[in-house]
């Protein structure tokens, strides 16, 4: 059994599909694509498919990601190609590669997320940062299904900054652009969640809801303070193992039961 694992993108309206609508697109992707499934066993099998902390609906991404397993060996690249292909344009698969190491989802700890506050002037934003930061703890409140939830926000995220203002805009439509790092603990520091703690140091309440599209994911790194590429442990493996079974360029997947 050969495992793959992609990143897909949610873009544009896309942003607004839940998790659920996207699982359906894509199990419809694997029939179009006619891609070799693993089944689970017992009464009711399904394809093997594993989603790792997707991001909220609402919420763009450039970065989430999924593992499949197959029955038969398939050229990753060419997979990724042919399910892309048979995707909705805004669900994208822009990378795949085949799974060399265990535990993709323990190699997802933190995310980088970008804030567009329409409405909000880059200087009152700025202010705004400054005071989040300077706070040792920031709580909010969140409405969960067992009711109102109080938690710090403060200390899941790693950084937090306002970034210029765009020259190229009219003064009377100001924008402010946050970028942040964000870990992923429990109970889980949505981008949401940081705006509300905003409105409560400082006051910051934008006119309009923002446009937040998560940039990256992956495991952090504490001496750069950066966000590594959750897939690169599975490349720098893929350079060293034995290829899997060979798969001509125009092989195409035997027939075998629906995805």
């Amino acid at each position: 059994m050969q495992r793959i694992r992609l990143r897909y993108t949610k873009r544009g309206r896309l942003r607004f599909t839940s998790h659920r609508d996207f699982q359906r697109a894509f199990e419809r992707a694997l029939r179009r694509a006619e891609v070799p499934m693993a089944y689970s066993a017992g009464f009711t099998p399904h394809p093997r498919v594993s989603y790792a902390n997707a991001a909220p609906t609402g919420t763009g991404s450039e970065a989430e990601y999924l593992e499949i397993a197959l029955a038969e060996p398939r050229d990753p690249e060419k997979l990724r190609e042919l399910l892309d292909e048979s995707m909705p344009l805004g669900l994208d698969i822009i990378d795949a590669v085949e799974a060399r190491t265990s535990g993709l989802a323990d190699r997802l700890t933190a995310s980088v997320w970008e804030l567009r506050l329409e409405g909000v002037d880059p200087a009152d934003a700025g202010r705004a940062v400054e005071a989040f930061l300077a706070a040792e703890t920031v709580e909010v409140q969140r409405r969960t299904k067992n009711g109102i939830r109080t938690f710090d926000t403060r200390g899941a995220v790693v950084s937090l900054e306002a970034l210029p203002a765009q020259a190229d805009r009219p003064l009377d439509n100001a924008c402010a652009i946050l970028r942040l790092v964000v870990r992923h603990l429990t109970p889980a520091v949505r981008p949401d969640d940081v705006l509300s703690g905003l409105h409560a140091v400082a006051d910051l309440a934008p006119p309009v809801p923002a446009a937040v599209t998560r940039l990256a994911q992956g495991l952090f790194n504490e001496e750069s303070g950066t966000v590594t590429d959750p897939l690169a442990p599975d490349r720098e493996a893929d350079t060293a193992a034995p290829p899997t079974a060979a798969v001509t360029a125009d092989a195409k997947a035997p027939e075998g039961p629906a995805a």
